[in-house]
């Protein structure tokens, strides 16, 4: 796992109505170091959102509907796990929150046959005069991502 990033598996309630989990907490200073703000996208399937990273917030993805392959790739210098990359599956099939650090490019890929929707939050909120989004090429050649399905 790359350094400084954090997996929170949710836990659902359920009963004859529905299901409820919690999402973030603020006695949960281990995810987000401070919120910036709250924010929510949903991309069409087959649709590839890549790469960016950040250099003062980080961010902690949730899916909701839909399912994603999501890649990390760590490019900070000073890290132990620098030019790591780790592959995370997520959404409705695996609930989890993913708290991704500052440094650490990251983008996703919809699975399957329907839209997924994110809801993410940031420890800082977005300047669109100077916005903290530094951007890379989904086939960036130093990240060497195969964006296709293994078919085994």
């Amino acid at each position: 796992m790359i350094e400084g990033v954090k997996v929170k598996k949710l836990v659902k309630y359920c009963d004859d109505r529905g299901f409820f989990s919690e999402l973030v907490r603020d006695d949960e200073p281990h995810l987000l170091s401070k919120f910036g703000q709250a924010s929510w996208s949903m991309s069409y399937p087959g649709v590839i959102k890549a790469f960016h990273y950040h250099e003062k917030q980080d961010d902690l993805w949730f899916f909701p509907s839909g399912n994603a392959q999501v890649v990390l790739y760590d490019l900070r210098k000073d890290s132990s796990t620098h030019g790591k990359t780790d592959v995370y599956y997520m959404g409705e099939e695996n609930p989890i929150m993913l708290l991704i650090p500052k440094g650490v490019a990251h983008g996703y890929r919809v699975l399957g046959q329907k839209p997924a929707t994110i809801i993410y939050f940031t420890t800082e909120s977005y300047n669109p005069n100077a916005p903290d989004e530094k951007r890379l090429a989904w086939d960036d050649a130093g990240i060497n991502f195969n964006w296709e399905t293994s078919f085994r």
